[in-house]
């Protein structure tokens, strides 16, 4: 990178920290901490869902996949879409109108205390393991490709999602969040735009594609491709419908504002399918050995991403694409550290040690268990790399492969299939973490070759098509199958038991009118509109001078256009924010 990128990268950090400052005055109460109040506006909420949902693996394990095998990697992202649809026409809505502070306090209502302590420490620890394995990869990866100090890398990210989470609460992570998109969506819009010019236009592309990239007939004739792309809607469509992912929408408004925000989260998708994967593909046409261009590399595949946009961006937009990647692993990182902090909160540290304490203790604890929580997952980090031997990434994705569907599934069927005692839940998460272990060890790749007899041995790209498709079918049906099956025991569940079942569906149906429930008074839209407008204005300005340095004319095209977008936006956020307060007076 120039010393253009680095100051890019530099002001980036800068800006988050400053959006965290500008909404500390947001947050009054342990809701406005952890929920926003519940009176976030749909497109803050949007924004903020789409960005949780991917990190900076997108950009790097994602693109590798584009860059060897094409079009396939695409399919978890038409995944994504489809669940945020589904968010949209059912599921959002509901989340909301559980009207809860956290998606653990909605499971008590659904399943028992019991079942609120074991999803509690279950999801705490893996949670914290998770954000630090992101850190670390985000830092090995930017620690080879540019030359960044890894230690004071996962540092330096570590304490911005820190200090963001803990000054700004959920206000400042939803707000970065989708400041973050409007930062990271032009950003690779422009890459691709550049790249296909690049490779002399949309029909040169399709022309030059590697062979099978974009054959979407090889789904028929790669062993287990099909049976892989089913796996892969049907499991992001429970990892994005479920009591335990509920709080994205937690935080919004109302029950409409939640449709909306589906719906925009199901639009980014889509336009990401396309912005993020073909780079990679392009990158596979203008590069093809990129073992020579990254030899300091494990998997040198990796940065095709990069390797194309090195290519085609002018000076100092890779500053604005690396902070773009920074963005979507900060987003998944500060979102995680504020949510599992939550969970400690509300549903281990109030209901079960101070069960009386006032909102100004629950609020500095939360703040000082936030500090605590944000230590240990730079503390994980760190740690990790350290370790040169052992592959703890690889680990940890096996780990969450053997208890992430049994999690998941449950806390999906439980907001469809009523009539189920409390202990469906964690009975059932026992019952899929032993099948798991069963399928994982007997039904391997070699038990698939032999039992539907393959001419040809499966190459490592069929191997894992097989193994994450078998797990996943493997664990949605055995799990399924105990959790509906525990329905026949709901004759022998308490009447108190009953009672809260079946209240936590009428709540689950009841629409949020937020006026008639916290009064008109509370809502602050015209605060959010105005504070986020003025920010999307301070950032897009900034990108539209940096068409300042010495670039072609294309290039300097490209940062007015990429600072436009955000400046358009922050405009409309204004103009509805001047609508609202000019509306009494009308």
């Amino acid at each position: 990178m120039t010393q253009y990128d680095y100051a890019v990268l530099v002001f980036y950090f800068v800006y988050m920290l400053a959006i965290s400052w500008v909404f500390r005055r947001f947050v009054t109460n342990v809701s406005d901490y952890f929920r926003g109040g519940g009176k976030a506006l749909w497109w803050m909420v949007g924004g903020s869902a789409f960005m949780v949902q991917f990190s900076a693996w997108t950009f790097t394990g994602a693109a590798s996949k584009a860059y060897t095998d094409g079009w396939p990697i695409a399919v978890i992202y038409l995944g994504n879409a489809f669940g945020f649809f589904l968010n949209a026409i059912y599921f959002a809505p509901r989340f909301r109108q559980l009207r809860v502070v956290t998606g653990v306090e909605a499971i008590r209502h659904r399943f028992g205390r019991v079942s609120e302590q074991f999803f509690t420490w279950t999801q705490l620890p893996f949670g914290l393991l998770q954000a630090g394995i992101w850190l670390n990869s985000l830092a090995v990866f930017f620690s080879a490709i540019f030359g960044l100090d890894l230690t004071l890398t996962i540092a330096a990210t570590g304490v911005v999602v820190l200090v963001m989470a803990l000054i700004g609460g959920s206000w400042a992570v939803l707000a970065s969040d989708f400041i973050q998109v409007l930062i990271l969506m032009p950003v690779c819009l422009a890459v691709t735009i550049l790249a296909i010019l690049k490779i002399g236009g949309v029909s040169s592309f399709f022309a030059h594609a590697p062979a099978g990239h974009l054959d979407l007939s090889s789904v028929f004739s790669t062993n287990f491709l099909g049976l892989w792309c089913v796996a892969m809607l049907l499991k992001q469509i429970h990892t994005t419908n479920n009591l335990g992912d509920a709080n994205r929408y937690l935080c919004v408004k109302d029950s409409q504002h939640a449709r909306w925000a589906g719906f925009l989260g199901a639009a980014l998708f889509l336009l990401g399918i396309v912005i993020w994967f073909v780079p990679p593909i392009a990158a596979a046409i203008r590069f093809p050995d990129l073992a020579a261009l990254f030899p300091q590399l494990k998997n040198p595949s990796e940065a095709a991403f990069i390797a194309i946009a090195r290519d085609v961006m002018p000076v100092g937009m890779m500053g604005l694409l690396v902070s773009g990647i920074f963005a979507a692993t900060m987003s998944s990182m500060d979102s995680g550290l504020n949510k599992n902090t939550g969970f400690f909160i509300k549903n281990f540290y109030q209901p079960i040690l101070r069960p009386t304490a006032p909102e100004k203790h629950l609020l500095f604890v939360s703040k000082l268990t936030t500090i605590i929580f944000g230590i240990l997952i730079i503390l994980v980090a760190l740690k990790m790399s350290q370790l040169k031997d052992l592959s703890l990434f690889q680990l940890t994705q096996r780990l969450s492969i053997l208890i992430g569907i049994p999690i998941v599934v449950p806390l999906f069927l439980g907001l469809i299939v009523k009539n189920t005692p409390p202990w469906s839940a964690w009975s059932t998460v026992v019952v899929g973490f032993l099948s798991s272990l069963f399928i994982t060890e007997q039904l391997t790749p070699e038990w698939a070759a032999s039992t539907f007899h393959l001419t040809k041995p499966l190459d490592a790209s069929g191997r894992e098509y097989w193994r994450q498709s078998i797990e996943l079918f493997g664990n949605v049906a055995i799990c399924t199958s105990w959790f509906v099956g525990t329905k026949l025991f709901w004759s022998r569940t308490s009447a108190a038991e009953k009672t809260a079942v079946l209240d936590f569906f009428v709540r689950l149906g009841t629409p949020v009118d937020h006026a008639k429930e916290e009064g008109a008074a509370s809502a602050n839209d015209a605060r959010q509109e105005s504070v986020v407008g003025w920010l999307c204005m301070a950032y897009g300005i900034f990108v539209m001078l940096l068409a300042v340095i010495p670039n072609a004319a294309l290039g300097r095209l490209a940062f007015l256009g990429c600072g436009g977008i955000v400046c358009a936006v922050g405009l409309l956020l204004l103009r509805a924010s001047k609508k609202i307060d000019a509306a009494p007076s009308a």
